[in-house]
């Protein structure tokens, strides 16, 4: 559940556009009575007792190691839908993926492992990357933290049907406000998390994402997926090169941990125009997980003409500030991004210290 950062005022306004389309959901049910009768009514077929470490684990194998086609349907509480089709093969010890906007702009997005490459027909660029935390349906952690039980408890609903299939209905309640909690509807036999919802301190749902239609075991060859990634014929390829650094090394430290989210990666990003070569001119991104939901810090110079104003945004469960450091960092500015409520966000912000 991972999102990534803009790197300047231009770049905030096409990374918050992204959410939407990266996103594992975006919606406000209107169907709460709806779960309520499904829940009382799926007491005669519990979901098997297991940790929450278990069922993150299960849910994990159940999307790496199946073959499946589906429609990925995204609802937003304005009313905004979107939605996309997702192959998704394993091969061998490989994960391959194409995921094809149904709404919206034209975009074709292609995974192999770590490696990912967006196709954009309407400018004929394609973009290259490598992720480390892939933003893809579903974004559940490749080995869920063995703390995480002292962050999210697991409450066993029961059963429910999504786009034909049984599923094991489950809710992860969180300790503290955080981290929202999440309702996850797991295909019975795979694993596979076939729905979800993003719950915040009011019981409300922030988020919902699920698959309409669904084909498990899918015929689909791995090599016409990876044959499609490279052809790149009549496209403009844009690298983005990320160099691995540390915060120490950076000048970077939080002088009071937020409670659970521990470091993942930093990463100095290159200039957004692509040619200056100063380290100033560059932006770092800082993540943070507890296991489950993550949180991106990216830091750059502060510039008066380019800088878009200190803000809030919220689209579901993202949250996103931008704001200018307070001295004697004030020549630095941050943007944090996270599917975490706005409080976890500011308490990133509070704690950032400049140590150089």
């Amino acid at each position: 559940m991972t999102v990534q950062m803009p790197i300047s005022a231009r770049a905030c306004v096409l990374v918050f556009a992204a959410f939407c389309l990266a996103q594992v959901a975006t919606a406000q049910t209107r169907s709460g009575s709806t779960n309520a009768k499904s829940a009382a009514t799926a007491q005669t077929d519990e979901p098997p007792a297991m940790s929450v470490t278990e069922w993150l684990q299960r849910m994990h194998a159940g999307a790496r190691q199946r073959n499946y086609v589906g429609t990925f349907v995204v609802s937003a509480p304005g009313g905004d839908l979107s939605s996309a089709r997702i192959w998704h093969v394993r091969d061998g010890d490989h994960q391959i993926e194409r995921i094809e906007a149904l709404s919206g702009p034209q975009r074709s997005t292609f995974r192999r492992n770590r490696n990912v490459m967006t196709f954009l027909p309407e400018v004929k660029v394609v973009k290259v990357e490598k992720r480390e935390n892939l933003d893809l349906f579903p974004n559940l952690p490749e080995k869920p933290d063995s703390s995480i039980s002292d962050f999210y408890d697991v409450r066993a609903i029961g059963k429910d049907r999504v786009a034909g299939f049984d599923a094991d209905v489950v809710q992860l309640v969180p300790h503290d406000g955080l981290r929202f909690g999440y309702r996850i509807w797991s295909e019975r036999r795979s694993g596979l998390v076939v729905k979800l919802q993003t719950i915040d301190s009011e019981s409300r749902v922030v988020e919902q994402s699920a698959f309409s239609e669904l084909q498990l075991d899918a015929p689909i060859k791995a090599q016409a997926l990876a044959q499609m990634m490279a052809n790149t014929s009549g496209y403009r390829i844009e690298k983005l090169e990320l160099e691995r650094t540390t915060a120490q090394d950076e000048g970077w430290a939080l002088s009071t941990p937020v409670a659970g989210f521990k470091p993942r990666s930093f990463f100095r990003r290159p200039a957004s125009d692509g040619k200056s070569s100063k380290p100033d001119a560059t932006t770092v991104q800082w993540t943070f997980s507890d296991g489950l939901a993550s949180v991106s810090l990216f830091i750059e110079r502060y510039d008066a003409v380019r800088a878009p104003r200190d803000g809030v945004l919220t689209i579901g469960a993202t949250n996103a500030i931008r704001r200018r450091l307070p001295e004697p960092a004030s020549d630095w500015w941050l943007t944090a991004v996270g599917e975490v409520p706005q409080q976890t966000l500011n308490a990133f912000a509070q704690s950032l210290a400049r140590t150089r």
